[in-house]
């Protein structure tokens, strides 16, 4: 199974890379990570809910282009469904043994959010609580509880 991170924008500061990259490396007794970068679109305040959403969409189309046809696809949304870490470490077990080998792929939006495009594509919404996280912190979040999935399945110790 290939896990792909499609996220929206670069990320700028050093210390968020620094941190993704310790998760990927770490990542590698397991199962590899891509992650793909889309570029943002910036949006000026003042914009009405039209252009706003022309942006989303905009953003839509670049991300559903990073992802295959039958890949299982999972957004990261505030409305989603919320999981501990073993339950997500049971998806992603259910995943690899029942997926047929097909790629599974986490989006991250912008700060405008995502579109209804790629929101309509998603086999999952998936929800890290209530908070508004920046979506550079995301990817180190989001990294980890990969990460940590794979130890608690593999029954390593690092979960607690």
């Amino acid at each position: 199974m290939n896990i792909k991170i499609v996220a929206v924008g670069k990320i700028k500061e050093k210390f968020y890379r620094d941190a993704i990259d310790e998760y990927i490396k770490r990542m590698g007794a397991y199962n590899n990570i891509e992650i793909v970068e889309v570029a943002d679109i910036m949006a000026p305040e003042g914009l009405s809910e039209k252009e706003l959403e022309d942006i989303k969409d905009k953003e839509g189309e670049k991300i559903l282009s990073k992802i295959k046809d039958g890949a299982f696809l999972v957004t990261l949304e505030i409305l989603g469904k919320e999981m501990t870490s073993e339950d997500f470490a049971d998806f992603i077990k259910d995943e690899m043994l029942m997926g047929g080998g097909r790629d599974l792929v986490f989006v991250i939006g912008g700060s405008n959010g995502l579109s209804k495009n790629v929101t309509g594509r998603a086999n999952k919404k998936l929800s890290f609580g209530k908070f508004t996280y920046p979506h550079q912190l995301m990817r180190v979040i989001l990294s980890e509880q990969i990460y940590r999935a794979f130890r608690i399945i593999n029954n390593h110790p690092y979960h607690k």
